[in-house]
Order: C-alpha cells, then sequence, then structure tokens
C-alpha cells in the first residue's frame, strides 16, 4: 500500500510539470511562466534524485528522473521563446533576458 501511495504521488508531480511543458510547447508561448520555476524544480529534482539513489528509493528515483527530464525540457521551451521573435499567436514580446519573468 506505501508503494501504491509514493507512485500515485509520483504521477501527480509527473503529470503537472507534463501539462504545463506541452502547454508551453503547444501554444507557443511561455507567458506567466518564470524561468525560475524551472531552474529550481531542476535544483529540487537533482538532489531529490541523488537522495532517492543514496536511500535506494527507486519510486523517488524514476519520479524525480522524470522530473528533472520535463522540467530541462521546459526550460529549454522557456528560453527559446525569450530569444527568438514572438509567435503571431503570441502576445509575449521576445524580452532580452529570460530571467526577467
Amino acid at each position: 500500500m506505501t508503494q501504491i501511495i509514493g507512485w500515485a504521488a509520483s504521477a501527480v508531480l509527473v503529470a503537472t510539470i507534463v501539462w504545463q511543458v506541452s502547454k508551453q510547447w503547444r501554444e507557443h508561448s511561455s507567458q506567466g511562466v518564470s524561468v525560475w520555476l524551472f531552474i529550481g524544480q531542476m535544483a529540487a529534482n537533482s538532489l531529490f534524485l541523488t537522495y532517492a539513489f543514496l536511500i535506494g528509493e527507486v519510486v523517488f528515483m524514476i519520479a524525480n528522473g522524470l522530473l528533472l527530464a520535463t522540467s530541462s525540457v521546459g526550460l529549454a521551451i522557456k528560453l527559446r521563446h525569450a530569444s527568438g521573435p514572438p509567435s503571431e499567436s503570441s502576445a509575449e514580446p521576445a524580452v532580452g533576458s529570460p530571467f526577467a519573468s
């Protein structure tokens, strides 16, 4: 039962970040999404992944590995949107620094 709770929690976490990243991709916009969200997420996932590896907890290794990967993709999309010209469907202007929002 404990493993089921861990897997359920992991599924919810992964689903939320996958939803955010896929929304950015579909809409060609990262408006309202801070680059610091992904930097913080990646830092926390890296630490949790290391911790899970050290204690041998497979659920958290897999969950944090997936979260680290999706956060990396989200950050790459955010940086791409910040450095390129805005798409016609996006009201967000291109800014010089991705750390501005």
